[in-house]
């Protein structure tokens, strides 16, 4: 089930959009929002997968806010539904991956979801990398030091900096978990926009108290989030181990 965000500043337009992905099994509404401002916190706070754009909207525009969006790491994909054609070249320029024109009907909405969930298929598979490196430098009031992938159980990013959490502790790293992703992909799985966990230590994944999901790794009793949009990651690779 994949989480979609929907950005509208017209109440009967949004409602249309929520009742059309009611009906598709495949996809569910986490949240809606009625500007930019609203679109790019609400992206933090869910996390979702895809995310229904209108570009004329009061305030930031939905060019700027799929603009502040695609900066992020690990970004959702973007589908502008808009009832001008004459914003297609500047939407695709943020990296859109679809541009839907109102009113839009039930069957190029969906074209327009399978488009993204075949391409977050194949840059899932693209992102699994290899590298020959089997240590990672994080600098330290002591200097430089190397930190082994064995002892790395997770990498959580807060705003600006990455943190490390192993064995030994926690250090900063001068490095974005995209680029961690890109050269350890086949041995770090992302589970939520800011954490990227050690595949080897994966123990669990286990329903939290307030209803959300965490992920259990070997040897430390800090279990990070998981996102809903990241939960079946983490589903099929526990069914591969």
């Amino acid at each position: 089930m994949l989480d979609v965000l929907i950005v509208d500043d017209e109440p009967l337009a949004r409602a249309r959009l929520v009742r059309m992905i009611d009906q598709l099994s495949d996809y569910q509404v986490s949240a809606e929002a009625t500007d930019g401002e609203q679109a790019l916190a609400a992206v933090v706070q869910h996390d979702p997968d895809i995310v229904l754009l209108d570009i004329h909207m009061p305030g930031e525009d939905g060019l700027q806010a799929a603009q502040a969006i695609s900066e992020l790491d690990a970004p959702p994909a973007i589908i502008f539904c808009t009832a001008f054609s004459e914003h297609a070249l500047d939407a695709f320029a943020t990296s859109a991956v679809g541009y839907l024109l109102k009113p839009v009907r039930l069957e190029q909405l969906e074209a327009a979801l399978a488009k993204v969930t075949q391409l977050n298929k194949m840059q899932r598979a693209a992102a699994r990398g290899t590298t020959s490196r089997t240590s990672i430098t994080a600098k330290t009031h002591r200097g430089i030091e190397r930190i082994a992938l064995n002892d790395i159980r997770y990498f959580l990013a807060d705003q600006k900096y990455v943190t490390v959490y192993h064995t030994g502790g926690q250090h900063l790293l001068d490095t974005t978990l995209k680029e961690l992703e890109n050269e350890f992909g086949d041995q770090l799985l992302r589970v939520h926009r800011n954490a990227l966990v050690s595949v080897p230590h994966i123990q669990a994944l286990e329903r939290c108290p307030d209803g959300g999901l965490q992920v259990r790794l070997a040897d430390t009793d800090i279990a990070p989030s998981v996102s809903r949009r990241h939960a079946s990651d983490v589903k099929a690779l526990l069914q591969q181990l």
